[in-house]
């Protein structure tokens, strides 16, 4: 147990020495200060240092005593590191102890016989500040949880290791916990805290043993700068085993990315980003658990860069074009159109038709896939006033909403700005909201929802079946419409208990008065088992892909007789 201490703005300081003499001498001198206290052999100074080590500001230790003398002090305290905090300063006349102590981790020495008072008070309290600042550095340096050095301080310590190695071959390392945020949501953050503790202990080991330095960058990724080497499959197995510790199904928890041999004339962050690149390769991905940096994945990030600057451009030039792809209803004797949902494609003048499964994603990581989201709100909502102005129905038309646009503010009030402008019935405007929106953040998204739907918007769930909603939380959830993903639908040819569960769905969004669309629906068997369940409507190749808006107003010219 500790001795109890005033913890005020006091310094204390603790002088060693056997000889009393030299003991009164120094606290004269330091007393104006300082509160001393003293003790006179090693074995007395290292009960007093353990049990004041949280107030003591320094220690004057004279090397010559009996019993225990000053360089076993040294060696208990160099060995402690609750007490290395603790600056001591070497009380000697010998050039070779003074030598000898600073190795042993001394931080000045006085020299006997003593210098001038204002002297031995100046060293003193110099030795105080630097070893203050030192441990105050040290305590903001690292991440409290783990331990493992901060984003900031890595990359200035890592731009110090490349300095001082100008020769070596290092290797930046991303290392992500996937879906980290279900770990916190199904055991809580405790149970999180302890798998991120797992992983760095095991990092932190993986250190020594190879070298480096070792950070917890964000809340669930860790950057590692190490000495290259050729193969990672030792650090694999050494992390995976540390999260298995807590977590059964460790394995496909981790992603690690590896930009191998970073070239010298890019920056520390330039390379890690690379690193990251090759981490973020491996979402959703079964099989390999690390990935490599390399020519191809720098090419793809140079477009990326390319894709991001033109945006705006994109944007004002109306590269951007939307697409419809229809809806129809298949409960009567045959199909008719009912809906379309509008999907944005991008025309670049220079690189061409782009898929939208190589922008949105990127767009979605930096946030303008909002901007881009409000530019296909507006078109579609121009197109539905346009289509009525020139045919005479109002075709109702689904746009995307992502989880994203939920978070702002003005989401309501610009969405009802379209209808209202274009002066557009009630439920001929849907939105189409995906299922990971809903679990990401239920209540906040529910209630924006629940705004939305009371000025007349009608709500499809987007994507039913590839997020974790359970039934009950689909029977609370304030929807108007359920749209089953394709993957979901993907098997029920081939296998019958994916047959049931797509039965399943549709029998309980009957009963609770919610119709269905089966979307990526593709061969005329799939159609035949789909209308045979009772679903409602389908969206797919086997009618249409989706068309530019050309070829959708042909279509409803053509079948304007069946929007109601």
């Amino acid at each position: 147990m500790r001795a109890n201490a005033d913890k005020d703005f006091t310094k204390y300081v603790l002088i060693v020495d056997d000889e009393e003499v030299n003991r009164e001498m120094l606290g004269m001198i330091l007393s104006s200060s300082y509160k001393v206290m003293y003790a006179s052999d090693g074995d007395e100074a290292l009960d007093m240092i353990n049990s004041f080590s949280d107030f003591l500001s320094l220690v004057l230790l004279d090397i010559l005593m009996p019993h225990k003398n000053g360089y076993e002090v040294l060696e208990e305290i160099a060995g402690d590191p609750s007490l290395q905090k603790i600056p001591v300063v070497v009380l000697t006349s010998e050039k070779e102890a003074e030598i000898k102590s600073l190795k042993l981790g001394a931080a000045d020495f006085l020299t006997k016989p003593y210098d001038l008072p204002e002297v031995i008070l100046a060293r003193v309290a110099h030795a105080i500040d630097l070893y203050e600042n030192a441990n105050l550095i040290h305590a903001t340096e690292k991440d409290n949880l783990t331990g493992l050095y901060n984003r900031e301080f890595f990359f200035e310590y890592c731009d110090q290791y490349l300095k001082h190695h100008p020769d070596a071959d290092v290797d930046a390392i991303v290392i992500n916990i996937n879906r980290f945020h279900l770990i916190n949501a199904m055991y809580g953050r405790a149970f999180g805290d302890q798998v991120l503790c797992a992983v760095s202990n095991r990092l932190r080991h993986s250190v020594m043993v190879l070298g480096g330095l070792a950070s917890r960058y964000d809340a669930d990724s860790f950057y590692l700068c190490v000495p290259h080497v050729e193969s990672y499959e030792e650090l694999y197995k050494s992390i995976l085993s540390g999260v298995t510790e807590v977590l059964s199904d460790g394995e496909s928890r981790l992603r690690i990315g590896i930009n191998s041999n970073m070239p010298k004339d890019n920056s520390v962050e330039d390379n890690f980003s690379w690193a990251l690149q090759a981490c973020n390769s491996l979402r959703n991905q079964i099989g390999a658990p690390y990935a490599f940096f390399d020519e191809n994945m720098h090419k793809k990030q140079i477009r990326e860069a390319v894709l991001i600057d033109d945006f705006e451009t994109a944007l004002e030039e109306h590269q951007f074009k939307v697409f419809y792809q229809p809806k129809f209803n298949i409960e009567g004797d045959e199909p008719v159109l009912s809906s379309a949902e509008a999907l944005v494609r991008w025309n670049h003048p220079k690189l061409g038709f782009i898929s939208p499964g190589e922008f949105i994603p990127l767009f979605e990581e930096n946030g303008l896939v909002r901007k881009l989201d409000r530019y296909v709100w507006s078109e579609a909502g121009r197109q539905i006033r346009e289509w009525y102005d020139q045919i005479g129905v109002y075709m109702s038309v689904s746009v995307n909403v992502s989880r994203m646009d939920m978070y702002d503010d003005d989401i309501t009030a610009f969405l009802s700005d379209i209808v209202i402008n274009n002066d557009i019935p009630d439920g001929k405007y849907l939105l189409e909201v995906t299922e990971s929106a809903y679990t990401d953040n239920a209540e906040q998204i529910i209630d924006v929802v629940k705004r939305l739907r009371a000025i007349g918007f009608k709500i499809e769930m987007d994507d039913f079946g590839t997020g974790y909603s359970s039934l009950n939380m689909l029977y609370a959830l304030p929807i108007d419409i359920l749209k089953i993903d394709k993957e979901f639908l993907r098997n029920i040819l081939t296998d019958e208990r994916a047959k049931k569960m797509v039965d399943l769905v549709i029998d309980i969004a009957g009963f609770m008065g919610i119709p269905t669309i089966a979307e990526g629906v593709e061969l005329k068997e799939e159609y035949e088992v789909l209308k045979e369940m009772g679903c409602n409507v389908i969206q797919g190749y086997y009618f249409s892909k989706p068309l530019p808006v050309e070829d959708m107003t042909k279509m409803i010219m053509e079948r304007k007789d069946d929007i109601k």
